[in-house]
């Protein structure tokens, strides 16, 4: 737990009110927060995930759960066209800038998982509460404990975060492929897998494609 400042900008009544009383439950590992409109992101430690999620249901109200998933900030290797070598056969591919830019709250690796919460009831201070939590994951083995104590929702959204992403959740009671053979290699959603991996490795069912005819020979018929 290195970065413990929040961002500069205040943030509205209620948002704040909300960032003390998660600072007040989760203690420093609260490690930086934003208000913009009517959303509050919130960075927690990723040790303390779970209790989050908590705090966020039972301190805050927000017992509207509305979605989990993750995102991967390195900038991917192949470029945003995904070009292969055979693209570049004599000049070799530009260089590419490889720094980490995160979006609100920072970050300090390049997974992080978010999720979704919001207390949609009517409360004195007017409006709903809408908070996006946020934590920074190892870049060895991403894990959390999973949220589904939390809220039951969040079942199918970890699934699909540990297919594509590689993020084990700790306690979830069945981790399965949602949408990829099981025998699948690799995590789709990370920058670094090559979705042109077919001209390396044929993928499985891929459909032989015929070369277009050659003119020449078409006007010799």
């Amino acid at each position: 737990m290195t970065d413990t400042t929040a961002t500069e900008a205040a943030p509205a009544p209620r948002h704040a009110a909300a960032v003390e009383l998660l600072s007040e439950v989760l203690g420093d590992a609260v490690l930086a927060h934003h208000s913009e409109g009517g959303e509050l992101w919130v960075r927690v430690h990723h040790e303390a995930w779970q209790p989050a999620g908590y705090a966020l249901r039972d301190e805050l109200g927000c017992r509207w759960f509305d979605f989990l998933s993750a995102i991967d900030w390195l900038p991917s290797p192949f470029g945003r066209d995904m070009d292969a070598e055979q693209d570049w056969p004599t000049t070799g591919p530009p260089a590419r800038d490889t720094a980490i830019e995160h979006g609100v709250t920072g970050g300090e690796t390049r997974l992080q998982i978010f999720a979704r919460a919001a207390a949609v009831e009517d409360h004195p201070g007017g409006g709903n509460l809408s908070v996006i939590l946020k934590a920074d994951l190892p870049n060895e083995n991403p894990a959390v404990q999973t949220w589904i104590p939390v809220y039951a929702g969040a079942n199918w959204h970890e699934r699909e975060a540990w297919e594509m992403f590689g993020i084990a959740f700790v306690g979830h009671p069945d981790l399965r492929h949602i949408y990829l053979p099981g025998e699948f290699e690799g995590h789709p959603l990370r920058k670094d897998f090559p979705l042109l991996a077919r001209r390396v490795k044929p993928w499985p069912g891929i459909v032989d494609v015929e070369d277009m005819p050659d003119p020449a020979e078409e006007a010799q018929s």
